[in-house]
């Protein structure tokens, strides 16, 4: 059964459009493992425009299930999640003026930083897992510095129009998986996927686990957290 992992940042975000204390995004991870989220993920940004270091502890603290804290490359970012070991931590590239995280990780450019990186959080006891495209040449480089897991970029997947693209685009994240697995890597995917585009990923033999935020917090705003982690849980085989 595909596991879902269920990203609580923009209840943050909403709390940080007043400055004040509520929504709390630590609430919102309760209810979603109440609604059946098989994981919570957060982004520890550099810039704190959401989740903040509370939240990351108290989350670890309370939830049940499985913390992904996702972050960058960041000494004080990397410094933290080594002292809050969460279950497992997920790599991405992060721009300070992006709305949200725009593609994948440049595993090649950072080799040489990722990989003494890598280690060290596995040393710790942290599963590893790199946010990146689905392209060949990156998930050769990903299993060469030894990552556990990948989470393939379904972004322009998800963003595309036409019948083509999006089976361009399907093929392209298809032939990832397998050359993940080839690899030894283990394969996780997300970003942009919501109730209408999440089947045809989630049915991939390779994929263990998606993690989707943003369409079940809007969701969540008709109907509430609980039953919208709860209806996404089945669309997942």
């Amino acid at each position: 059964m595909v596991r879902l992992g269920v990203n609580v940042d923009h209840v943050a975000t909403v709390r940080e459009a007043r400055g004040i204390t509520e929504p709390d995004p630590v609430t919102a991870a309760l209810l979603a493992e109440l609604g059946g989220a098989d994981g919570i993920t957060v982004h520890l940004r550099e810039d704190r425009r959401h989740i903040s270091e509370r939240d990351v502890r108290l989350i670890k603290e309370t939830i049940k299930t499985r913390l992904n804290l996702e972050l960058a490359l960041a000494p004080e970012i990397l410094e933290f999640a080594l002292e809050v070991k969460p279950h497992a931590v997920t790599f991405v590239p992060e721009k300070r003026e992006e709305l949200t995280t725009e593609g994948g990780l440049d595993v090649i450019s950072y080799r040489k930083k990722l990989e003494p990186v890598i280690k060290k959080f596995q040393d710790s006891g942290i599963i590893v897992s790199l946010f990146i495209d689905p392209d060949l040449d990156q998930i050769e480089t990903a299993a060469e510095i030894g990552a556990q897991y990948i989470e393939i970029h379904t972004g322009r997947y998800c963003d595309a129009k036409n019948e083509s693209d999006i089976n361009k685009e399907f093929s392209l994240i298809d032939q990832a998986c397998i050359t993940a697995t080839n690899f030894g890597l283990r394969v996780n995917a997300g970003h942009g996927l919501n109730y209408r585009n999440v089947r045809e990923i989630a049915n991939l033999p390779d994929i263990e686990e998606l993690n989707i935020g943003h369409s079940i917090i809007g969701h969540s705003i008709f109907v509430g957290i609980e039953r919208a982690v709860r209806e996404m849980k089945a669309l997942l085989p």
